[in-house]
């Protein structure tokens, strides 16, 4: 009983999880006439995803949403990985106020802060650019890879880091050397939600960017609508699109991201 209870709890989280998305690329396949029945359909066809491109810059939202979810990560990454390191293991003053700042800046709604950050965006030319995008997604994105890569640099024994020291290491050395490949799992783990923060980000990618070639995934998809009806086919194609790069990211990452999660559980 109790084997056969967990099988049904793994499916029921399965289908929970996972249900959704299936069901979407069900409805990617439909043809138009048999969108709005509930039952499987009879025939398959691609004619949602050609209809997904057809008349609409889709290619270039995709790459515009790639550019911003992978620049945003690898610098969220760059910056944040550097500043957890010297937030864990170097010795100064203000260390956990510093990281409580950082924090609190992401705490802010987004929607109160879109009207400032528009201002500031349109003062200094970034209006209508990815980079005018990057950097707002970087801001809000830095404080939650700063915390997160701190703990995992803090759970490294500081022993490691003091025989670097010793054997002549300078403190960058240090760092790059021997306690960021020991990190690599936590690296692994806020790389993707660091790119999958960026990838669906909406409320900033709908304010600052007007071109419809410069759009990202989220609010091209928002503005999918027709004329005189609502082409949902044409809208599950496109989610499942953009669906489908986080999937692999996730499957590319995995086992390093279950190390992620888990590192710090069990002691000794």
């Amino acid at each position: 009983m109790k084997r056969i209870s967990l099988w049904f709890g793994l499916v029921a989280a399965v289908t929970f999880c996972a249900g959704p998305f299936v069901w979407q690329m069900i409805t990617s396949l439909r043809p138009e006439s048999d969108l709005l029945n509930l039952g499987l359909p009879s025939t398959l066809t691609l004619e949602s995803y050609v209809g997904a491109f057809h008349g609409r810059p889709f290619g270039h939202v995709i790459v515009n949403s790639v550019i911003v979810a992978v620049v945003t990560t690898l610098f969220c990454l760059a910056v944040g990985a550097s500043a957890a390191f010297a937030l864990a293991k170097l010795d100064f003053r203000g260390r956990k106020a510093l990281l409580f700042g950082s924090l609190a800046v992401s705490m802010f709604p987004p929607i109160a802060t879109v009207s400032p950050l528009y201002l500031i965006i349109r003062s200094v030319g970034l209006l209508d650019h990815l980079t005018g995008l990057i950097i707002p997604d970087t801001t809000f994105a830095l404080p939650l890879t700063l915390w997160i890569l701190t703990g995992f640099f803090e759970d490294i024994p500081d022993e490691l880091y003091r025989a670097a020291r010793v054997d002549g290491c300078t403190p960058f050395q240090a760092f790059w050397k021997v306690l960021l490949p020991l990190a690599a799992p936590g690296l692994a783990t806020t790389a993707i939600l660091v790119f999958i923060f960026s990838w669906n980000e909406f409320l900033y990618a709908l304010t600052f960017i007007s071109t419809p070639e410069k759009r990202t995934i989220p609010v091209a998809i928002s503005l999918f609508t027709g004329e005189h009806k609502e082409p949902w086919g044409e809208i599950a194609a496109a989610s499942v699109i953009a669906t489908l790069p986080l999937l692999i990211v996730t499957m590319f990452f995995q086992r390093k991201i279950v190390a992620g999660l888990t590192a710090g559980a069990v002691k000794g």
